[in-house]
């Protein structure tokens, strides 16, 4: 019986908006190919050391690194203030429905994403926080997907079996890898079809 269902933030819950949308104000010089390419090259970058940010110092730290990468390669002074105000998350519409219906079920629910030590107020402004139990990030836990370690962590939480949780990700390597390494299952969300899934609300089919 699942008794705990977690899901991925970022392409599963969350979508960003591009940040170069808010950066061209700031930029009215540099052409749209060199903006972009820059952009996805720091959020590269930030993927791959999100779990650095693990309290307000080291957040601030990566950030100014972050903000350090842009502003190089486009030779324009970008701050970090700046970069973080270009970021904007939404949930996706289907999000909040979602939760409400599996938090009806009696389902714990638990956020495990890569992530800096933000994710709390990132879900809190969002508006999920209030349907959820809770949330790990990498950065707390000292453990990145597909490391299964972030997984025990959300078991731990949930206070379940690994048999008992079902998990939701949007990336075959970090989320479905990550989850089975840990026992337990896996659901890849594809919102282009090509998935196990295509909304959230699908979730239920495979409880």
């Amino acid at each position: 019986m699942t008794r705990a269902v977690f899901l991925d933030a970022l392409g599963t819950l969350l979508e960003l908006e591009p940040p170069w949308v808010l950066l061209r104000s700031k930029l009215p010089d540099v052409s749209e190919e060199r903006l972009q390419a820059a952009v996805r090259m720091e959020m590269d970058y930030y993927r791959e050391h999100a779990h650095e940010g693990r309290d307000e110092a080291s957040l601030v730290d990566l950030r100014e690194r972050c903000a350090r990468l842009i502003s190089d390669e486009l030779g324009v002074e970008i701050s970090a203030e700046e970069l973080v105000s270009s970021v904007r998350f939404d949930p996706y519409p289907d999000a909040e429905p979602a939760l409400r219906d599996l938090r009806g079920r009696g389902l714990k629910l638990v956020v495990v994403s890569n992530w800096d030590c933000s994710l709390g107020t990132v879900l809190e402004a969002s508006g999920l926080s209030r349907h959820l139990d809770g949330a790990v990030s990498s950065a707390e836990t000292g453990s990145r997907k597909p490391d299964p370690g972030i997984f025990g962590s959300a078991l731990a939480l949930a206070g379940c079996a690994p048999e008992q949780a079902l998990h939701v990700g949007d990336t075959p390597h970090e989320d479905v890898a990550g989850a089975e390494a840990a026992g337990v299952r896996a659901l890849l969300i594809d919102r282009e079809g090509e998935g196990d899934i295509s909304a959230l609300g699908q979730i239920v089919q495979h409880l």
